[in-house]
């Protein structure tokens, strides 16, 4: 722990500390002339996040941390002081960092256990020792410990060699296909693609409503293979028929839908030095993500690598800092609700509504 001014401690967690200083905005945040502060669903209603998503950004005992679009946003709406925003956003980003830490590390500790006979204690070993060289012995303890000793090393010799006998019976069957280093979602240099797999490519279809940044994605990515569409994120009939040409192209199912089959032929490899639409899908996909914010420009800079190897990291892919398939589909999958749009997209709104003027 260490120590502020006064002798009290400070949780050395960013986690903590973030939600602590999150939660002192909400409240002493300037009310209503009578003076209350707003109530968490109508300040989630202005954040675009539900109720219960924001009482855990602001509880210090809960692991959620707030990404910096929602930290930034808070800050507005909640009029905090101007000199607050700059240590929140370095405290969002060392809490954000740690997760990433804690989970490529396995972070989950194991439950703790009470010795057999002992005082329950939080410091409790997860197994009782052996008694101490010298001290009395104690039979049915030393029995047990080698009987669990025993049953661990069956059981693991177990599974070596059912790992190897399956290993030895496909025989190349675990080799890459001719011509493919990697796995269909595996990273550039073969990183294992393990926390996509429990997901599918999202279902984007002609609907009326808004699909935001993979909307507007699908249209930048339309538009990087020669379809000109304007990037609004409204998924219409110029959308779904661009959408059914590319997939006669490409020899697809031509339903106007796009998901497992039209994603991975659409999405394309981009990486420093890049221009294009499909780098602006890349950066407005990155900026509804942590860290947020990325400047949609369509030339990717360094920032633009930046912020994608910090995507990469947070959600255990290589970090190659360059957009393979498996990081589209992450960057897909893992969108956050908007809480505002990029200023290139107000302006392409602003020319779809002038035309239908």
């Amino acid at each position: 722990m260490t120590r502020k001014r006064g002798g009290r401690a400070e949780d050395p967690d960013p986690r903590v500390r973030l939600a602590l200083l999150l939660r002192s905005w909400w409240e002493n945040a300037e009310g209503s002339p009578g003076g209350t502060r707003p109530t968490q669903q109508a300040l989630a209603a202005r954040l675009g996040i539900d109720q219960t998503t924001l009482s855990r950004y602001l509880n210090p005992r809960h692991t959620s941390t707030a990404p910096p679009r929602v930290v930034e946003a808070l800050h507005a709406h909640l009029h905090a002081p101007a000199e607050d925003l700059a240590r929140a956003r370095l405290l969002c980003r060392a809490a954000l960092e740690d997760a990433g830490r804690r989970r490529r590390s396995g972070g989950r500790t194991a439950p703790v256990r009470k010795p057999a006979g002992g005082p329950p204690s939080q410091d409790a070993p997860t197994a009782a020792p052996p008694p101490p060289a010298g001290s009395p012995a104690r039979p049915a303890l030393r029995f047990r410990l080698v009987l669990a000793a025993a049953l661990v090393a069956v059981v693991l010799a177990f599974a070596g060699g059912a790992v190897a006998g399956k290993r030895f019976a496909t025989g190349q069957a675990t080799a890459p296909a001719a011509g493919r280093t990697t796995a269909p979602d595996a990273g550039e240099h073969g990183a294992p693609a393990s926390p996509l797999l429990a997901y599918d490519w999202p279902l984007l279809k002609k609907r009326d409503e808004d699909q935001f940044a993979r909307g507007r994605a699908l249209q930048l990515l339309l538009r990087q293979h020669g379809y000109p569409l304007r990037a609004d994120g409204i998924f219409g009939n110029r959308t779904r028929d661009a959408v059914m040409a590319f997939q006669l192209r490409h020899h697809l199912p031509v339903d106007g839908k796009v998901g497992r089959d039209t994603w991975p032929r659409l999405v394309i490899e981009v990486g420093p030095g890049d221009k294009g639409p499909a780098v602006q899908a890349l950066q407005d996909l990155l900026y509804h993500t942590e860290p947020g914010r990325t400047e949609v420009t369509g030339e990717f800079t360094t920032a633009t690598m930046k912020d994608l190897r910090f995507f990469q990291c947070r959600h255990g892919l290589e970090t190659t800092g360059r957009a393979d398939r498996a990081t589209w589909k992450a960057l897909l999958v893992f969108q956050r609700p908007p809480v505002d749009t990029p200023s290139y997209q107000k302006s392409e709104r602003s020319a779809a509504a002038a035309s239908h003027s």
